[in-house]
């Protein structure tokens, strides 16, 4: 596959969301990665800097909701300080190529 073309679908095959709904739920992350940095503090902990709005906020909120449902080695955190909300993630030592597989989409969409 080439580098130059995002890949259709992101989610890796730990994803327990059900291959349908796969879909609609990346176009949701997409829609939060659209400004912003990516950073990763750690292998476990990916940093995502959000749109610094209300909405954006609760929308990262109840995201991060329906996907602990499905993936419960993910925890979110939505913070929002001095004028800024990030999203962190991060996922136990197993689920490091899931966490590469959202930082690449992330990358891609900042």
């Amino acid at each position: 596959m080439s580098t130059d073309q995002p890949r259709a679908t992101w989610a890796p095959a730990a994803c327990a969301l059900p291959t349908a709904e796969r879909p609609l739920r990346e176009a949701e992350f997409d829609r939060l990665f659209t400004t912003g940095d990516v950073r990763r503090p750690d292998p476990t902990h990916l940093r995502i800097t959000l749109d610094p709005t209300p909405e954006v906020a609760a929308r990262a909120a109840a995201l991060a909701v329906r996907e602990t449902g499905c993936c419960s080695f993910f925890t979110f955190a939505v913070v929002a300080s001095a004028g800024q909300v990030r999203l962190d993630v991060t996922v136990t030592g197993e689920h490091v190529d899931v966490l590469d597989a959202l930082q690449e989409r992330a990358g891609e969409r900042a």
